[in-house]
């Protein structure tokens, strides 16, 4: 097989990987009811000038299912994060017990949860537009590579192993998205 057919599928495979892992890191931070540090993620404070994210600010745990504790390193920081956290609008509110905080995941409404839901198709939705695009960037290579000489067979095998790869990417979107309303809708 040729190195550009093969540069071609391997590119468009590692496009595609890559907006899964995105996926992924999206789906992770929408709450399904159990507390988890990655709720946290994205939540930024002024740390002496410089935009932080706070996990690199404090620890960051979750002793159960209802509560995630910050324990700043810097102690002075921790009114600071308070306010982070009740700006990220994250639906919860943090209790400054002096040297740590203290977050209780109140329990999801049924409505809450059919807007988790909702935002979860969003994003698997957006993860199947990013692997369509890099599927047809991909083809035009192809069909780029039938103009520049390449045999029309092995464009065409590109073509097939290309939606393959396509077929079989958007299939892990959807069992992604499965696992996860499952999550948010198990009360």
């Amino acid at each position: 097989m040729n190195e550009e057919i093969e540069f071609t599928l391997e590119e468009a495979k590692e496009g595609m990987q890559n907006a899964l892992h995105h996926l992924e890191k999206e789906i992770q931070k929408l709450r399904a009811g159990k507390a988890s540090p990655q709720m946290l993620e994205g939540v930024k404070i002024d740390y002496y000038g410089v935009m932080t994210a706070i996990d690199q600010t404090a620890n960051i745990s979750s002793p159960d299912a209802r509560q995630i504790i910050v324990q700043p390193w810097d102690k002075s920081v921790l009114g600071l994060i308070e306010k982070a956290i009740q700006a990220a609008n994250l639906g919860f509110n943090p209790k400054n017990e002096g040297e740590i905080l203290r977050i209780v995941v109140p329990p999801l409404t049924e409505e809450r949860r059919r807007d988790l839901v909702k935002k979860a198709r969003a994003e698997a939705e957006n993860a199947k537009i990013s692997i369509r695009n890099i599927r047809r960037n991909a083809n035009e290579t192809a069909k780029n590579l039938k103009k520049d000489g390449i045999p029309e067979d092995e464009v065409e095998k590109l073509e097939s192993d290309i939606q393959k790869a396509t077929d079989e990417f958007i299939s892990k979107v959807d069992k992604i998205l499965d696992i996860k309303e499952k999550d948010i809708m198990t009360v």
